[in-house]
């Protein structure tokens, strides 16, 4: 597998939606992203592109996925 680094915003969105998460609203240059499962909304800022990596990295502690999860995908 391969290392974790920043990933591209548009992937990202596939992925948030891979796992359950669904677009709630943007606002502000923000896009807030959902599930049921989650105590709090992801939020991303639609002007960082690629995602940097600590961002992914908070993000996927706040969704519950590991970075090999995350890598898995991104090799489909």
């Amino acid at each position: 597998m391969g290392k974790l680094r920043n990933i591209a915003l548009k992937t990202f969105r596939r992925y948030l939606q891979h796992c359950g998460l669904k677009h709630i609203r943007t606002k502000g240059g923000h896009e807030i992203w959902s599930a049921k499962h989650l105590t709090r909304p992801v939020v991303l800022q639609t002007h960082v592109d690629p995602i940097p990596e600590f961002i992914i990295k908070n993000t996927l502690r706040t969704i519950g996925k590991t970075e090999e999860q995350l890598l898995k995908f991104l090799e489909e």
